[in-house]
């Protein structure tokens, strides 16, 4: 049976989102990604479960996320939450980030790792929260 879950970088202004699903045959794809005002998650929560159901809820370790899930516990008591470690999960979302949008004109010259992406990659960081946490379980 498929495993869904999803997965919050928690932040101060704003939080990176991603709906993930794992299939029995261990294959993981993002039904729906998103970066929402940190003020407005517990909404986002209702749209993310009008794509897909999930069974979990996975929130990094990082910047206020303490305050994210007792803000989502009162909103919903019987959502299961497990809060995972973030670490190196920034480097890893500009990585992916690029995959997902491919470095053009000067900027394919220069590594990765070098560069910023132009806008925020916190939806990355939560889908590689997600992807941890499913391949462990």
């Amino acid at each position: 049976m498929p495993k869904t879950v999803l997965a919050i970088d928690p932040g101060s202004s704003k939080c990176g989102m991603a709906l993930v699903q794992r299939s029995d045959d261990g294959n993981i794809t993002v039904l729906w990604r998103a970066i929402a005002p940190t003020p407005t998650v517990a909404q986002e929560l209702d749209n993310a479960a009008k794509v897909e159901a999930y069974s979990m809820l996975i929130i990094g370790s990082g910047t206020t996320s303490r305050q994210l899930v007792h803000q989502i516990r009162e909103s919903f008591p019987s959502l299961g939450i497990l809060v995972v470690d973030e670490k190196d999960t920034t480097l890893q979302a500009r990585e992916r980030y690029w995959e997902h949008h491919p470095r053009r004109g000067w900027r394919r010259f220069v590594p990765s790792t070098m560069q910023v992406p132009p806008e925020p990659v916190d939806d990355f960081v939560a889908l590689i929260l997600a992807e941890r946490v499913l391949a462990e379980h």
